[in-house]
């Protein structure tokens, strides 16, 4: 989270190069992990040239230019305190509310590819704002990309706690964008649902089969398929209904906690908080019929 008396706008952030406000954070070490797992996987996947030495163009579709693209984007940030180097790295959707202008800077990316992901940003492209490193881990929101990707400021100031000495000013090695936020989702979405949607998208073949986030737990910003986004979007339009979301509320038979639901909804049961937030009523239960009544 910013520190008091430092926030900025946007057009402040993009020149000034001294100490800066601290905005969405990732932790070093998970990022850092990531970054060696992908560059194995990447040793390990690349095709066996011939004798001569060459690689088959057939077995490597990249060499002839080929790139996916990505229309949406998830952009992982902690929306709890968290302390690093004496500086809070919390930073939530609220929090970006808060900026001047409703924009802040996304700084603080130490993973080669989540870092070359954000230089693929594309001015105006959306992205799902995903708490991470919290309670309840999930989308929160909807922002934009307003400024291309361009040198972190963090990585040169060595009282930043994403200080990196090796990069230099004349050749940066991480980058940011700046994001501004769109509105909130018309409910926050958990991770439990999204898992249950990617499980569910695995056996149909669906969009969502090959999320990022099941795939690539880790890794802090995540590129998302035009498939995806349109898969992803029924769970920020639509709410459950009275009859499901009674039947997802865990509760006590003959004290042993359970979770009901009916056989037709296929899904996993929300926190009772959650339903109770979306219900807005009280709830009586009947240890007879096993089942909440509304």
């Amino acid at each position: 989270m910013s520190r008091p008396g430092k926030k900025r706008s946007r057009a402040t952030l993009a020149d000034k190069e001294g100490p800066a406000t601290k905005f969405a954070k990732s932790k070093i070490q998970e990022e850092e992990e990531e970054s060696m797992m992908s560059a194995a996987k990447e040793r390990n996947s690349k095709p066996m040239g011939s004798s001569t030495g060459k690689a088959t163009k057939e077995a490597c579709p990249s060499v002839q230019g080929s790139k996916q693209e990505y229309s949406h984007w998830l952009m992982k940030s902690e929306p709890e305190s968290r302390f690093e180097k004496g500086v809070d790295v919390k930073f939530g959707i609220e929090d970006l509310k808060a900026q001047p202008n409703q924009t802040a800077c996304w700084d603080g990316v130490r993973n080669y590819q989540a870092r070359n992901f954000m230089r693929d940003m594309k001015l105006g492209q959306e992205a799902f704002f995903y708490h991470s490193n919290c309670k309840e881990p999930g989308i929160a929101g909807i922002i934009k990309i307003v400024k291309e990707a361009y040198p972190d400021h963090t990585q040169f100031d060595k009282k930043d706690p994403h200080y990196d000495s090796s990069s230099t000013k004349e050749n940066p090695k991480w980058s940011m964008v700046d994001v501004q936020f769109v509105r909130m989702t018309k409910r926050f979405i958990p991770l439990s649902e999204l898992k249950a949607q990617h499980q569910a998208h695995r056996a149909s073949g669906g969009p969502l089969k090959d999320m990022t986030l099941f795939t690539r737990q880790r890794l802090s910003v995540q590129p998302l398929t035009d498939g995806m986004g349109k898969g992803l979007q029924p769970l920020f339009t639509t709410e459950r209904t009275r009859k499901e979301l009674a039947f997802l509320i865990p509760f006590t038979i003959g004290g042993a906690k359970t979770h009901k639901a009916p056989s037709t909804l296929q899904c996993k049961p929300f926190c009772a908080a959650e339903v109770q937030r979306s219900l807005k009523s009280k709830y009586t239960h009947s240890a007879k019929q096993a089942a909440w009544r509304v």
